[in-house]
C-alpha cells in the first residue's frame, strides 16, 4: 500500500526518545528548550513550542487578545483546526473564499468581510504555498489587523529569500506525525513580539507565570500567581527529542518532497482532466500533493479504484462553511467549486519515483477511462 501519508522515523529518534526515557523527566524541561532553540536558529527568530498546532493557533490568538465578540477572517478551505482554534478564545470564524490558482486566502474577498469586530487575520499556507500573503499584510496595515499564520503546511517554504515563520507578525506550525518535520505532536509559535511570546509561554503552562525557566533547570513553581486564563498546553520532552532529531534530517525530507511534487507536475502537465497548483517546488515545500478531477468520473469511485491498486488518497478539505458548527449561507464560488473535485496525492518522503509513475498512470487512466453508466 502507498500510504497517503506517514511519519518518516530512523533509528536516531527512536533512540532520543529512550534517552529521555533513561533520564525519567519526561515533563517540560531540556529537550523542549534545545528544540526551541533549534528552531530559532532555524527561523532566525524566537520560537515557543506548545502541545500541538491547534494550541499554537489558540494561544496566539488570545496573547494578542482576541476574545469574545472578536471576529477572525479564515479561509473556509482549511483543516477544522484553525476554526476550532478561533472558537476556542470566544472568538467568531469568518469564513473567506479562495483564490483559484493556490487555494489560499483571497484578499479581496476577505476585506468585504471586516467589520468593526475584525481584529485579525488567519492566512492558511494551503499545501505550503503562501500565494497572497503580501496583499494580506497590507489588509491588515490598512484595517490595523494583527496576521496569525496557519504555517502547518508550509515548514520550510521560502518567500522573497526568507523562510516562512522568519518573517511577518505571528507564524503557527504543526509538528503532528505527518508533518514536513514531526515531533509526534507538537506545534510552536514563532515571532519577534517578546510581549506576545512571554504571554504564550506562561499560557501554555496553566498561566503560571515565569514557570518556563523554572521547568527548563528542571524544577517547578511552587509559589506563583497567575493573571490570565492558562492551559495545560506545553511539549514534553519525549516529543521534542523526536524534533530535535527530525529538524537536523529536514533538508533530506525538504528535497523529497520537492522532487516528488515536481514529478507529479512533470506528468500530469498534459492531462486536461487533471488540474495542479500552481507551485514552484525551488520555493516550495509541500505537505500534501491536491489536484482536482475536472472529468465528469466520480471522485468516490476514483478513490475506491485507487486504494483496491494499493494507493491511498484523501480530500483536503471539506470546507467550514458546510459544517453546522460554522454555518454560513454566504456564497463561496471558488471553494464550493473547487471542494467537490479536490483529491489528495500520496506525498511524502518515503514514496519513491517509481511510487508517483505508478500513482500518476494508474490515476490518468481512471479520470479518463470510460464514462460510468448511470
Amino acid at each position: 500500500m502507498i500510504r497517503l501519508s506517514k511519519s518518516c522515523l530512523s533509528s536516531e529518534e527512536k533512540d532520543a526518545v529512550l534517552g529521555v526515557l533513561d533520564r525519567e523527566f519526561l515533563g517540560m524541561g531540556m529537550e523542549v528548550q534545545s528544540f526551541e532553540n533549534g528552531l530559532a536558529d532555524f527561523f532566525d527568530r524566537p520560537a515557543v513550542c506548545v502541545v500541538n498546532g491547534t494550541a499554537a493557533l489558540q494561544l496566539a490568538l488570545q496573547a494578542v487578545g482576541v476574545g469574545p465578540g472578536d471576529e477572525v477572517l479564515v479561509p473556509s478551505l482549511t483543516y477544522l483546526a484553525s476554526f476550532q482554534a478561533i472558537s476556542a478564545t470566544g472568538a467568531k470564524a469568518v469564513a473567506c473564499d479562495v483564490l483559484a490558482g493556490s487555494l489560499t486566502l483571497d484578499s479581496n474577498d476577505a476585506e468585504k468581510l471586516i467589520t468593526s469586530r475584525t481584529k485579525a487575520i488567519m492566512p492558511v499556507h494551503y499545501a505550503g504555498g503562501v500565494t497572497g500573503i503580501d496583499a494580506l499584510y497590507k489588509l491588515a496595515l490598512k484595517y490595523g489587523l494583527r496576521v496569525i499564520e496557519d504555517a502547518a503546511h508550509a515548514f520550510g517554504t521560502i518567500h522573497n529569500g526568507r523562510k516562512v515563520g522568519g518573517f511577518g507578525d505571528i507564524v503557527c506550525f504543526s509538528f503532528d506525525g505527518i508533518k514536513n518535520i514531526t515531533s509526534g505532536e507538537g506545534g510552536c509559535v514563532v515571532t519577534n513580539d517578546t510581549v506576545i511570546l512571554e504571554k504564550i509561554r506562561d499560557a501554555r503552562l496553566l498561566g503560571v507565570e515565569k514557570d518556563t525557566d523554572k521547568r527548563y533547570s528542571g524544577q517547578r513553581s511552587w509559589q506563583f500567581d497567575v493573571s490570565a486564563q492558562g492551559w495545560r498546553y506545553h511539549m514534553s520532552n519525549i516529543m521534542a527529542a523526536i524534533g530535535i532529531v527530525q529538524l537536523k534530517r529536514f533538508p533530506d525530507f525538504a528535497l523529497a518532497r520537492q522532487k516528488l511534487a515536481s514529478l507529479y507536475d512533470q506528468l500530469l502537465v498534459d492531462e486536461l482532466n487533471i488540474s495542479a497548483l500552481v507551485q514552484d517546488y525551488n520555493y516550495v515545500v509541500p505537505h500534501i500533493y491536491p489536484i482536482q478531477i475536472l472529468s465528469k468520473k466520480p471522485r468516490k469511485l476514483i478513490q475506491d479504484t485507487m486504494l483496491e491498486k494499493g494507493i491511498q488518497t484523501g480530500i483536503h478539505y471539506q470546507p467550514n462553511h458546510q459544517l453546522s458548527y460554522y454555518k454560513s449561507n454566504r456564497e463561496f464560488p471558488v471553494t464550493d467549486s473547487v471542494a467537490q473535485r479536490l483529491l489528495t496525492l500520496p506525498l511524502h518522503p518515503d514514496v519513491s519515483e517509481e511510487d508517483v509513475r505508478y500513482i500518476c498512470a494508474t490515476l490518468i487512466d481512471l479520470v479518463n477511462g470510460p464514462p460510468v453508466a448511470a
